[in-house]
């Protein structure tokens, strides 16, 4: 734990203000709910007595010291992970995460992750809180994250996320053919009936909102593109399933598959073994913290989903072959099909 003691004298101006309130902005670097607990725990002290009462009013003029402690992860160990880094200043690093790597060490996961990997690639973010770690994607989930590299960063980014400045979208496949898009607006908490899944809450659950359409529609599946709002955990996996579209592959919140009818044998193998939730961080964009202009970063989706979508339009290809009759009849639509040849495209 790293410790350093910081001064700072409160403006006559913030004369009524609460002690937290008004100490907000001689420290800005850090951010009020982190300055709450520092008071909590005994770390203000104003006019050299220790305040522990964020509500505690002040008058103007006092002097104040604040002691930061940084818990550093100085027990995770740094290991040689590669990191598709997409962008890297001297404030914060983006990065593509791949499938199967898990955020942040955990419970079954004491290595191996996101962070130990960023350990290693620059030993200055153990002085950063997780890391640098501000938001994460699930083990299974691919594409963009951000992370930061100073505390100020942190401090920003963070701020940005709980005022739903930061856009993230993420392209997925459903199961289930989807009329129109929409929005899901249902708060999201810890399921009651099993601790290690979410489900939707109407009391006691945090506020979730996903916005989604529809980019491509399959037999018994689609494609979508979901907006975030806010980012709460398994937010889009528990949005789609309440809706009865769970995400292709997901073990957790969907596990079942449809099978169409006539479906080739080798593209149900392939939607069958398909374990892993098809779901991808392809576009995130904020407010830089250090120069202040908008940022964007964009992500191609990894080759399993790809090979997903190529699966499912060759199915539908295949399908409507299947059902063509010798007079060139679609029996199963009742449309009659024009052949067209060389010869009946006329000269220009």
């Amino acid at each position: 734990m790293n410790k350093e003691t910081l001064t700072a004298t409160i403006p006559h101006s913030a004369l009524g203000d609460r002690l937290d309130i008004a100490i907000v902005p001689l420290f800005s670097e850090y951010s009020r709910s982190r300055i709450q607990q520092w008071i909590k725990d005994g770390n203000v002290k104003v006019d050299g007595e220790v305040w522990t009462k964020p509500k505690q009013t002040v008058l103007g003029g006092e002097q104040v010291e604040l002691i930061v402690e940084i818990v550093s992860d100085l027990n995770a160990v740094a290991q040689d992970i590669p990191l598709d880094i997409v962008y890297e200043d001297e404030a914060i690093i983006v990065i593509n995460k791949p499938v199967g790597l898990v955020v942040h060490p955990g419970a079954g996961n004491p290595d191996g992750t996101i962070l130990n990997a960023l350990l290693f690639h620059d030993s200055s973010l153990r002085d950063v809180p997780r890391a640098g770690i501000v938001h994460r994607l699930d083990k299974d989930t691919s594409g963009l994250m951000v992370v930061a590299k100073t505390i100020p960063a942190q401090t920003n980014l963070v701020d940005q996320l709980q005022r739903h400045d930061v856009e993230r979208i993420y392209d997925a496949v459903v199961v289930g053919q989807m009329a129109v898009g929409g929005t899901v607006d249902q708060p999201i908490g810890r399921s009651p009936k099993d601790r290690t899944k979410m489900a939707i809450r109407s009391f006691g659950g945090k506020e979730a909102v996903s916005h989604y359409r529809v980019l491509e529609r399959f037999r018994e599946y689609t494609r979508i593109r979901v907006k975030l709002e806010t980012g709460r955990t398994h937010q889009i996996r528990v949005h789609m399933a309440s809706l009865g579209y769970p995400l292709v592959g997901d073990q957790v919140y969907g596990k079942r598959f449809r099978t169409p009818k006539k479906m080739m044998e080798e593209f149900v193998d392939f939607l069958r073994n398909f374990k892993r939730q098809a779901l991808h961080a392809g576009a995130l964009s904020f407010t830089h913290p250090v120069t202040g202009r908008k940022v964007k970063f964009k992500a191609d989706m990894p080759d399993d989903m790809f090979e997903l979508i190529d699966v499912l339009r060759e199915d539908i290809e295949t399908y409507e072959s299947s059902m063509l009759g010798d007079d060139g009849f679609d029996y199963d639509y009742g449309v009659e099909v024009a052949w067209v040849t060389d010869e009946d495209i006329p000269d220009k």
